[in-house]
C-alpha cells in the first residue's frame, strides 16, 4: 500500500494553449491542507472533453501551466483530524468538482454543484487563492464532501470514467424524470452518449432512441441498449418521431449540425431537451412554429437565443451532479451492469490521449493509467 510520506505531487501540465498536446512534467503544491481534507494517490484518470476545451483555450484563456483531469480514482493514503467517512487505504474518487461554500441552500439540499462559490478541480482558484490542480498527476487533495466512495464490485479504471461523463448524463435523466413508460432521446454516442443510454434504459425506460449523425455507430447504439437508432443525416429525420419524446439529453460536443429545430419536434408536449455538453462556440437558433416567443437561456454559461414552438417544450441546461447523486448512479451501475467503454493509456501518453479526443477517435473514454510516482516524460 502506497504510504503518505512517498507522496510526490507531480503532473503532466500544458504551458501554452498553442502547443495544447506538449505537455511537461511538472512539481506542484497542492491546496493547503485543512481538518476535512482528504490525499488520494492517483491510479487512474478519465479524459474528458472539459480537458480539451481547457487546454486549447476553446473555454477561454486557462491558468497556465494547468494540469487537467476530472474523472480520478485511488487510494486514501492521508485523512483531516476531522474526516469521517475514509480512512487510509479506501479507495475513493472524485469529479470535475472540489469545493462549495458548504453553507448555501443549494449545497445544503444536495445541489452543490450549483453552489455560486463553486471550485472546478482544476484550472481554478479556492477562496484562499490556492490552485486547483487536476488528474493527469500523482495526487489530488480533496475536501470529503467532494470524495466519493467506490463500490468493489467495479475495477477502478471503468469507475473513472463515470465521475464526470457518467454523472453529467445520470443526473439529468433522473430529475426530468426517467423511468418505466418514458421515452428518452440521447444525442450523439460518444462518451457522455454512451453513458446517457446505458444509463437510461437502466432507469427503466421504455424507449430509448439514439440520434446520430453517422451510420458507424448503429451497431454500438444497439449494443449499449437504444431501442431505435435515428441517422439525423437523413432528410425528414425527424418527422417519424414527431411530439413522441418525453425527453432528450443532447451530449454532441460540436454546435454546427446539432439539428435543435428538428429535434424540439421530436418532444411531447412541455417535454424538455437538455444540453449536457458545453461546445466551444453558441447553439444554433431555432426557427419557430405557429405562434412563438422569444427568450434568453444560459445553457452551461453559453447564451443563446431561441424561439420556442407550438409544443410548448423546454430548453434547458445541467452541470455534473450531487454526490448523492454519484453514490446512487454507481450503484446502479453496479446491478445493472452499465459499463464505461474504454481504451486505457499509460498517464505519458496524455497527449495521444486529448487527440483522440479531439479527433473523435476514442471509442469512447480514454483513462490514463498512473504507473509510477516518478514520471517518465511525456509522448
Amino acid at each position: 500500500m502506497f504510504s503518505q510520506s512517498d507522496l510526490k505531487w507531480k503532473g503532466y501540465a500544458i504551458h501554452d494553449t498553442k502547443n495544447w498536446d506538449k505537455f511537461e512534467v511538472i512539481d506542484f503544491e497542492p491546496k493547503r491542507p485543512e481538518d476535512y481534507d482528504i490525499d488520494i494517490k492517483i491510479e487512474y484518470c478519465g479524459v474528458c472533453g472539459s480537458d480539451v476545451h481547457t487546454i486549447t483555450g476553446g473555454w477561454g484563456r486557462p491558468i497556465l501551466p494547468v494540469i487537467t483531469g476530472h474523472e480520478i480514482v485511488g487510494h486514501v493514503v492521508r485523512v483531516g483530524p476531522k474526516v469521517k467517512s475514509f480512512k487510509v487505504g479506501d479507495r475513493a474518487g472524485v469529479g470535475a468538482q472540489i469545493c462549495s461554500c458548504l453553507e448555501c441552500n443549494r449545497c445544503n439540499t444536495d445541489n452543490e454543484q450549483y453552489c455560486p462559490k463553486q471550485v472546478d478541480t482544476y484550472n481554478a482558484k479556492y477562496p484562499n487563492g490556492d490552485i486547483a490542480y487536476g488528474g493527469y498527476s500523482t495526487a489530488v487533495r480533496a475536501h470529503e464532501r467532494f470524495v466519493f466512495p467506490l463500490p468493489k464490485e467495479l475495477p477502478l479504471e471503468q469507475i473513472a470514467p463515470m465521475l464526470c461523463a457518467g454523472i453529467t448524463v445520470y443526473s439529468p435523466l433522473v430529475r426530468n424524470g426517467t423511468g418505466p413508460g418514458k421515452r428518452v432521446g440521447v444525442v450523439g454516442i460518444g462518451g457522455l452518449g454512451h453513458f446517457a443510454i446505458q444509463f437510461a434504459r437502466a432507469l427503466g425506460a421504455e424507449q430509448v432512441v439514439a440520434f446520430s449523425h453517422s451510420r458507424n455507430k448503429e451497431k454500438d447504439g444497439h449494443e449499449l441498449g437504444a431501442t431505435d437508432v435515428v441517422i439525423t443525416g437523413n432528410k425528414g429525420f425527424a418527422q417519424p418521431w414527431e411530439g413522441m419524446l418525453d425527453l432528450i439529453i443532447c451530449t454532441a460536443d460540436v454546435s454546427r449540425g446539432i439539428p435543435l429545430t428538428e429535434l424540439m419536434t421530436t418532444l411531447k408536449v412541455h417535454g424538455r431537451l437538455i444540453m449536457v455538453a458545453v461546445p466551444d462556440d453558441q447553439l444554433p437558433a431555432i426557427r419557430s412554429f405557429g405562434r412563438s416567443f422569444v427568450v434568453l437561456l444560459c445553457v452551461s454559461d453559453v447564451y443563446v437565443v431561441t424561439d420556442m414552438m407550438g409544443n410548448g417544450a423546454f430548453l434547458g441546461g445541467s452541470h455534473i451532479g450531487s454526490k448523492k447523486e454519484v453514490i446512487e448512479m454507481l450503484d446502479l451501475a453496479v446491478k445493472k451492469g452499465v459499463k464505461s467503454w474504454i481504451e486505457v493509456l499509460p498517464m505519458k501518453e496524455a497527449a495521444k490521449a486529448v487527440n483522440g479526443v479531439k479527433n473523435n477517435t476514442v471509442k469512447y473514454r480514454h483513462v490514463l493509467k498512473c504507473v509510477d510516482v516518478f514520471f517518465e516524460p511525456a509522448q
